[in-house]
């Protein structure tokens, strides 16, 4: 089943992310916190920017708070470890299901069973995955240094709905480039893709 799932999020992944050229890792790897933070906020709606909590890294690559902010929005800078830029902005709400998955990793625990671990965390009632929470993504193939501005931007969205089906949604199963679908359907991970055609700037 697991391994099923993982198949269809990969298709998913070509059809919302299309071709990035690859990018050397060094582009975005010890960047100034300042940078770090500008970044990430441009996968936060702009009215909510100044309030939003950012995480990144620091001098030693150890995963950190690089601003406390005053709101549920929580942003997340560039992996320097990844080739891809990539940040996004998620609800506090699912702070902790984000958690316990960098920890599952850094443990050294492959992907599916962190899908596995976190599902039956879940379905425990020992882990929360809020329904109607939101995690915004924002990829790139760069940035201006100066400005700090992501190049060629791509936005897409993910809201969390464990247990949701076709039937309870209304939504279809299969991709679309730029309506809303359904993902991993009647699982403790269901949750609504929103994957844009490219071209569009926010």
């Amino acid at each position: 089943m697991i391994r099923r799932l993982f198949v269809s999020a990969a298709f998913g992944a070509v059809v919302s992310l299309s071709s990035t050229p690859a990018r050397a890792q060094e582009a975005w790897s010890g960047l100034s916190p300042d940078m770090q933070i500008r970044l990430a906020l441009q996968a936060a709606p702009p009215e909510l920017r100044d309030g939003a909590t950012v995480q990144g890294y620091d001098s030693t690559g150890a995963f950190v708070t690089l601003r406390q902010g005053a709101t549920d929005l929580i942003c997340m800078a560039p992996n320097p470890t990844s080739q891809q830029l990539e940040v996004s902005c998620h609800q506090a709400g699912l702070e902790a299901f984000f958690a316990r998955g960098r920890d599952l990793r850094a443990a050294g625990t492959p992907d599916n069973q962190v899908v596995q671990t976190r599902w039956k965390e879940f379905t425990a009632g020992k882990l929360a995955i809020p329904s109607g929470t939101v995690n915004s993504i924002v990829t790139g193939t760069g940035f201006d240094p100066g400005t700090g501005t992501i190049r060629d931007r791509y936005e897409r969205w993910t809201i969390y709905t464990p247990g949701a089906t076709p039937e309870s949604t209304g939504l279809s199963t299969q991709p679309s480039a730029g309506g809303p679908w359904l993902m991993f359907p009647g699982t403790p991970g269901a949750h609504i893709m929103i994957t844009p055609p490219r071209g569009g700037t926010r």
